[in-house]
């Protein structure tokens, strides 16, 4: 199970300035099939119905993940494909589970389960969701992985303390065997780090890059009180790259990105603020980068990473400029 995610892409962004609005499906397909014929391990997208905050806000474009993913589905041959991560508050979960189950079958057995307990209060005020407390939202997780695992190995009854199914026949049944592997996204040390040590096949760690080792250490904790070895569960960071052949040439493009964004780029002199981003973002040529992504990774620590390209959104030709970085890492053939 380590080896499930070594090198993936994550792909946050649809607000591209030389790309119509009608051409933002062909455009994103053209950035996952570059990355399939890469050989990335998985391409993800957000579950979220209008754009992030801190990426622009929900007057910015964005697609339903589980509709782009079928469609890339259809235009991909080997990468695997899911949402990193879905809030279990967006939807029934029974209908998730077939939501899931139909994507692998498109995807010829390549669909990922990412779950999530939701954060995003203002997304669920404005479409109408129900936002329950952290206590909730957690229980329903769990409770939806219960209802998640179950389907996908053809049982059709679940009792739970939130939601419970009743002859719930999901047909056909996926084709991964055993189901499509479940992944938890979060990185809190009481609640999502416990679940993933019980019930995951992969965590995705959303925490800064310093705080990375820690956390891994705290999983391998829980773990080990589960008695399941380290080897059954994938683990990886999600992070920003800004890369270019050089250091040089990286540092420039990381200024032009902070500019396009309204940012005075004489401001990344400043130690602090440069930290302030240096806590998610990976920034260097392509041997730095690898580096320090193979300084995180290995048999002690994670196995993989899954990297956003913030300043190559627009660039249906970034996954092979990131592929050369995981290839450096070492996480990538």
């Amino acid at each position: 199970m380590r080896k499930l995610i070594r090198a993936g892409l994550q792909m946050p962004f649809f607000s591209l300035p030389t790309v119509a609005a009608e051409g933002i499906f062909e455009h994103t397909a053209s950035i996952a099939q570059c990355a399939d014929q890469e050989g990335f391990d998985a391409l993800f997208v957000m579950d979220h119905f209008f754009q992030l905050p801190f990426l622009g806000g929900p007057t910015e474009p964005m697609l339903e993940g589980y509709s782009l993913l079928s469609a890339l589905a259809a235009r991909t041959r080997s990468v695997r494909l899911g949402t990193l991560v879905t809030g279990v508050t967006y939807r029934n979960p029974a209908l998730l589970a077939k939501t899931i189950t139909t994507l692998d079958i498109i995807s010829g057995g390549r669909a990922i389960a990412g779950l999530g307990a939701a954060w995003y209060e203002e997304e669920h005020e404005a479409f109408g969701f129900d936002f329950p407390s952290t206590a909730e939202r957690f229980e329903l997780l769990e409770n939806t992985v219960d209802i998640v695992e179950a389907m996908f190995k053809g049982e059709t009854d679940v009792s739970g303390p939130v939601a419970s199914i009743s002859g719930a026949h999901n047909v056909p049944a996926p084709l991964s065997q055993h189901g499509p592997p479940i992944l938890i996204g979060g990185a809190g040390e009481r609640r999502t780090l416990p679940l993933a040590a019980r019930r995951a096949d992969a965590s995705n760690f959303n925490c800064t890059i310093g705080e990375a080792p820690q956390r891994l250490e705290v999983l391998k904790d829980y773990l080990n009180a589960e008695d399941r070895d380290r080897d059954e569960l994938n683990v990886t960071l999600l992070c920003s790259v800004v890369t270019a052949d050089t250091d040089s040439d990286a540092e420039e493009k990381f200024r032009a990105m902070a500019a396009e964004r309204g940012m005075d780029p004489g401001m990344l002199d400043n130690p602090e603020v440069r930290s302030v981003f240096l806590d998610r973002m990976m920034v260097g040529g392509i041997d730095k980068v690898g580096a320090q992504m193979n300084s995180l990774c290995g048999p002690d620590g994670l196995d993989g990473i899954i990297a956003m390209l913030p300043a190559d959104a627009s660039d249906p030709t970034g996954p092979t400029l990131l592929a050369k970085v995981f290839r450096s890492a070492g996480l990538m053939d």
